[in-house]
């Protein structure tokens, strides 16, 4: 019986096994190229998770325990009750609300002032680059040196300014002895927003001023030729172009102002119900030692910026997208 040869499997030539390298060696420089630009930025991203990541997750295991530094032996896990009691607590619902007063006042003031001014800046007019550089000034004040600023120069009831101009005003009608109001004694949550709004003011109008020079021209001009006046321009014109970036200016500004502690802390002390939640975690971790309870109002804080920032993103990537189709 004869048995037919076996037929022998194929061999790859060597063309093959040099196609099949060359395929290899690119994607092994893509992943190479990918790598290299990837590298100067592993040193940042480390800094940021030590910076901030690790703190947080220390204080999220803090939140935990029932942990008062004066009675170290008595620590002891508490789960999520700390959370419960920031939510009940009578003087941070309190501060809560404070903060929900402040930060709503303060954007919105802010965000009218800037709009305005913006609109003024958009002109054009001898010495502009100088107006907007005094403009910008106030943002770039040291926040405690604002606030010690305002609570000295202006409302100081005895030296300040303001009372000063109120003795001119009075003097030029013949008023003796004017009202002189104690401005932070008496109208103290006031005294913080106007604080506050003198300092943010200028970054809303940063904002609001790029959104005015990005209009489209030509739909302008338009208008223009149709007869539309300058309220009708800016109402049905200007003012949706601008939707997004009042969105953009009230989320960034409710992030920041949120968490502000060095208005209320130079100028009142947390004192006459002007105390908010950041100084309320303050006096919890400082003056009470409740190190528990302090993390759990400060991961609050927290969850409440992330949720923020998260639609401020949303809002940043929507302007790219709309400037990227035009």
């Amino acid at each position: 019986m004869s048995t037919s040869p076996t037929a022998a499997p194929p061999q790859s030539s060597g063309a093959d096994a040099g196609r099949n390298d060359s395929a290899r060696r690119p994607a092994a420089a893509r992943r190479a190229s990918v790598w290299a630009r990837r590298a100067p930025l592993l040193p940042a991203l480390i800094f940021l998770i030590v910076m901030t990541q690790l703190p947080f997750a220390a204080t999220l295991v803090i939140s935990l325990f029932d942990w008062n530094s004066l009675y170290p032996d008595d620590r002891a896990f508490a789960g999520l009750a700390n959370f419960g009691e920031v939510l009940t607590d009578a003087d941070l619902r309190s501060s809560v609300l404070t903060t929900i007063i402040l930060t709503t006042t303060v954007v919105l003031a802010s965000l009218v002032l800037g709009l305005a001014i913006a609109l003024l800046l958009d002109r054009s007019f001898r010495g502009r680059g100088i107006v907007r550089t005094l403009m910008i000034a106030p943002f770039l004040v040291v926040p405690v040196a604002a606030a010690l600023l305002w609570k000295h120069m202006l409302f100081n009831p005895e030296y300040g300014l303001l009372n000063g101009f109120i003795n001119w005003f009075a003097g030029l009608f013949g008023i003796d002895n004017p009202v002189q109001p104690d401005w932070i004694s008496e109208m103290p949550l006031l005294a913080v927003q106007i604080s506050l709004v003198w300092q943010w003011t200028p970054f809303m109008m940063l904002i609001l001023l790029a959104g005015l020079q990005s209009r489209p021209g030509d739909v302008m001009e338009a208008a223009r030729l149709d007869g539309a006046g300058n309220w009708q321009m800016f109402r049905y014109i200007t003012l949706p172009h601008l939707r997004r970036y009042l969105e953009l200016g009230g989320l960034l500004g409710s992030i920041y102002i949120v968490q502000n502690f060095d208005a209320v802390f130079i100028m009142t002390q947390g004192g006459l119900g002007t105390a908010n939640l950041p100084f309320s975690i303050y006096q919890t971790f400082y003056q009470a030692h409740e190190y528990g309870l302090a993390s759990a109002a400060g991961v609050l804080v927290v969850i409440g910026s992330i949720i923020l920032a998260t639609f401020a993103l949303r809002v940043v990537s929507s302007l790219f997208s709309e400037e990227g189709s035009r």
